[in-house]
């Protein structure tokens, strides 16, 4: 078995389990592997022959595998990856505040930021927009679309001595399709069980190849229907409740008091904190509000993608390439009625509906029960342009190439406006009313009523409620540009052939700009707050250098080495890099690497900030509560450095049976990331400077939490990745089982605020981790026969322990002795047929009918105790997804 069947189209597919049939795509095939033939292999500068064997792990995933899954996005294919871990693929509201219709990648769980995306081996632009943990990534889903990709190449061990900044986890490089010829569309249909969840997508291709130049065209259109929480509640009714609700509760000095003119008989949940009649006619407590029905699992979203590429040969040994992308993604995310007010106004005592009869202090939100859902919008723009020269040499090559990207990105989202619901309050609420000339409750100064009585006798107008009412509106946007010169050429001879050496330099530059509204940047709103505007800009000068060596006909050695320097606080940083692979026999050769990598600081982390919503445990009370985490950057953070190595073997003990297996280790130290906030509430529940309260700064209801960004001890995880295949010819067909499989031996966190944390089998709520079930693997078997073929997929996720919650359900605190509530084991079935019709008629053209269902047998995505009710960076909560596609090729 040569390395050019690992490494090509057939290997890749069992590399990551995607088989698909190889009768219906067999022209594509042959057109794919001879584009491997041509093509240098992602984690090398060096051009290879065939039988290269990769000292690096590398995984490969081609277009015909992607169709075998039924993928519809990028996000689709990496959320089946058992490599990817914690990944950001199904945003919400809690988790992944305003990056609905994003997704991302994350190698080993070092972070969304730790895996560097290539698009046809350059760099493409990070969304404006971070995430909650104040990270910003590549958006998978703002690349091209999915038709143009010709395969995607995994580099799973640390690359930046080759690639530089962001390759601590690995590369993943999506390789568009080369020479292609003719014309392709696809009209794909897919259908959701729960809600209105349905997808359509429409894509087609074009390319012609000339006698000197070629061009191709991809264009694709998705529309996604939402998915409520509604359709298929998940959490229980106290993971989804708040505190402050409407109706709510009343502040009478430090005492909370359930609204006495009613609560429950308008869909409140009352919370008693003391018993009936402590005080005579009034409850102690608060009237909480279930806002688990109007968010979103899947948003409304709309994806439009367009892709070009033209080549020209300018002479025999001069080629030009071009290349122009651009995607709009548009997204509608279901959210509560109203926000918290966290401002804890005042209901003067001359307020008409006050009963107290002495001034109060509200603590609930502007419409609650009863009250319909207000989304939130996220608008992605994406363009980017790359255009490279390469040059024949006799014995090598050379390029220079030029790359611009950027993306913009709009997030609005509605609040209530902190002032005017005050003065809304006093009576000079309403559209129109002067709070300085008119008269409280007077012409169009109107009272606005936070009691119940507002559902019956005295309710509040629309006016009223517009005029405290204001939309924030955050406009990010993300430059790169990338110019690039490179030299690969043959040095001496060896034994096994030529010694090559690559060297290069690169000049970087990447900006962020997030201009934030008005009102935000006065802190104007009561639960979104605000934030002052934010820009930074970054330079990079790199040079590197690789060493090809083929020692002998069995073994070849890898050598890099890059330098990069940023400036400023951040410096430079040189990483190394040692690979080989030693073929021992016919049918067995092993593999091993060691590197450092690095991550420098974002623009984000260093000289931004943001403001974003969660879901906390108060330990003065023990009680959930949803409230505000503002971060600010940190102008002193250092780049994040990493230590792999991986050893590995490939072994074909028969014909036909392939077995890898790979042993990685991550050292990852000087973590960068945004202060854990449960963290910080833990270690000091009454600090007024980071922790913020309502009334009582040292006991009052909890409203806000202070972060920044510093660079964590250590992150050390290790595991192994095993992949086997089987390829059984019978006359009924070819029947292919394989296995895809890691098994984590571990995730050790060394965490600033929670100290040394064993988060193997975790969910890693309380600490820098993510959630890292310990094994995850895809079973499949693939058949084809002549015009037809299917393959079954069964893929299984292993249980983790929810350190949010006790194993009897209660909030996990230092008094829980019962240990940590289980997350389930979960396995899911995928399933797909095909059939060529192509072949029933008298035609040369090629007409490929799909069937499919994404986890058929409709499995719950396992039960956590927390917003939404499932872990949204490890399960999805769609269940049984059913598609029918049309592939017609001219």
């Amino acid at each position: 078995m040569t390395h050019k069947t690992r490494v090509g189209v057939l290997s890749a597919l069992v590399a990551t389990n995607m088989l698909a049939p190889q009768t219906l795509y067999a022209e594509e095939q042959a057109a794919e592997e001879q584009e491997v033939e041509l093509i240098l292999v992602t984690g090398s500068f060096v051009r290879r022959s065939e039988n290269f064997e990769s000292p690096s792990p590398l995984a490969v995933v081609d277009s015909i595998a992607i169709d075998a899954l039924g993928a519809k996005s990028i996000g689709d294919i990496t959320q089946t990856l058992t490599i990817n871990t914690g990944a950001e693929n199904t945003p919400d509201a809690f988790t992944q505040n305003a990056t609905a219709g994003t997704s991302n990648m994350n190698l080993r769980g070092l972070g969304v930021a730790s895996t560097l995306v290539l698009l046809n081996n350059k760099r493409q632009v990070v969304n404006a927009q971070p995430n909650n943990g104040g990270v910003n990534f590549v958006d998978t889903s703002s690349l091209v679309p999915m038709i143009a990709i010709g395969r995607m190449e995994i580099v799973k061990d640390g690359a930046s001595a080759l690639y530089g900044s962001d390759a601590v986890a690995g590369v993943v490089n999506f390789i568009t399709k080369n020479d292609y010829e003719g014309s392709k569309v696809t009209f794909e249909y897919q259908d959701g069980k729960y809600g209105d969840n349905k997808e359509y997508v429409i894509q087609g291709l074009w390319g012609t190849v000339g006698d000197d130049s070629s061009v191709m065209a991809a264009v694709s259109y998705t529309n996604r229907s939402p998915m409520f929480t509604s359709d298929r509640r998940l959490s229980r009714i106290q993971d989804d409740t708040s505190s402050l609700g409407n109706p709510g509760s009343f502040f009478l000095g430090t005492t909370p008091f359930i609204d006495p003119t009613g609560c429950e008989e308008f869909g409140g949940y009352p919370t008693l904190l003391a018993p009936p009649g402590t005080v005579p006619g009034l409850d102690i407590g608060f009237c909480g509000f279930d806002f688990g029905d109007t968010y979103s699992f899947v948003p409304d979203e709309t994806r439009v993608s367009s892709y070009f590429k033209a080549t020209k040969d300018l002479s025999s040994s001069l080629k030009w390439t071009t290349e122009v992308s651009y995607a709009r993604n548009r997204a509608k995310r279901g959210g509560s009625p109203t926000f918290p007010i966290l401002t804890f106004p005042t209901v003067p005592v001359d307020h008409p509906s006050n009963v107290f009869g002495a001034p109060v202090s509200f603590f609930g939100r502007a419409v609650g029960n009863g009250g319909e859902g207000d989304p939130a919008h996220t608008e992605s723009d994406t363009f980017r342009l790359s255009t490279m020269l390469t040059g024949e040499l006799e014995d090598g090559f050379w390029e220079l190439s030029y790359t611009a990207a950027r993306n913009d990105f709009l997030f609005t989202v509605n609040d209530t406006l902190a002032q005017e619901f005050q003065n809304a309050l006093r009576g000079f609420g309403g559209q129109g009313c002067d709070p300085f000339t008119g008269a409280a409750g007077v012409g169009p100064c109107e009272y606005f009523n936070p009691f119940a009585t507002s559902y019956t006798v005295l309710p509040n107008s629309q006016s009223v409620i517009d005029s405290f009412t204001g939309r924030q509106e955050i406009d990010s946007q993300a430059n790169t540009e990338v110019a690039e010169a490179l030299i690969s050429t043959d040095l001496f001879e060896m034994d096994a052939g030529p010694a090559a050496i690559a060297v290069g330099v690169q000049y970087r530059y990447q900006d962020l700009e997030q201009d934030y509204d008005s009102l935000s940047n006065q802190d104007r709103f009561a639960f979104v707050i605000g934030n002052p505007d934010v820009y930074g800009d970054q330079d990079v000068w790199a040079a590197f250098a690789e060493l090809a060596l083929p020692v002998t006909d069995d073994l070849d050695i890898q050598l890099a080495l890059r330098y990069e320097d940023y400036g400023g606080s951040t410096g430079d940083t040189l990483d190394p890099k040692l690979a080989a692979s030693w073929r021992v026999a016919e049918n067995f050769s092993l593999r091993g690497s060691v590197s450092t990598s690095f991550r420098a600081p974002s623009i984000f982390q260093r000289d931004g900030g943001g403001t974003s919503l969660n879901q906390m445990t108060d330990p003065l009370t023990g009680a959930a509560a949803f409230a505000a985490v503002r971060a600010s950057g940190n102008e002193e953070l250092e780049p994040e450095e990493s230590t792999a190595y991986n050893i590995g073997f490939s072994f074909e003990p028969v014909s036909e049976w392939s077995i890898e297996l790979d042993y990685w280790n991550f050292d990852f130290t000087d973590l960068i990331i945004q202060e854990n906030f449960q963290a910080i509430l833990n270690e000091n529940p009454q600090d007024p400077e980071r922790v913020v309260r309502a009334g009582d700064p040292l006991n009052g209801p909890l409203l806000q939490v202070n972060t920044t960004y510093v660079n964590a001890s250590s992150l050390e995880t290790s595991g192994l990745d095993i992949v086997t295949s089987y390829k059984i010819d019978t006359e009924y067909g070819r029947f292919t089982p394989s296995i895809n499989a890691t098994y984590i031996l571990a995730y050790d966190l060394d965490d600033p605020q929670s100290g040394d944390i064993d988060g193997l089998g975790l969910r890693n709520y309380s600490n820098i981790g993510v959630s890292t079930p310990q094994l995850r693997m895809n079973v499949a078997l693939n058949w084809s026969v002549e015009n037809h073929s299917a393959n079954i997929f069964v893929r299984y996720i292993d249980s983790y322990e929810d350190d949010q919650n006790c194993a009897d359900g209660t909030l996990f605190s230092e008094a829980c002795t019962v240990g940590y509530k289980d997350v389930d084991d979960q396995v899911t079935v995928d399933v797909q047929y095909n059939v060529n019709l192509s072949t029933y008629f008298d035609t040369d053209n090629s007409y490929v009918l799909t069937f499919g269902g994404t986890n058929v047998t409709d499995e719950d995505p396992p039960q956590v105790f927390t917003n939404s009710g499932f872990d949204s960076k490890v399960h999805d909560p769609r269940g049984r997804q059913l598609y029918a596609r049309i592939a017609m090729e001219f």
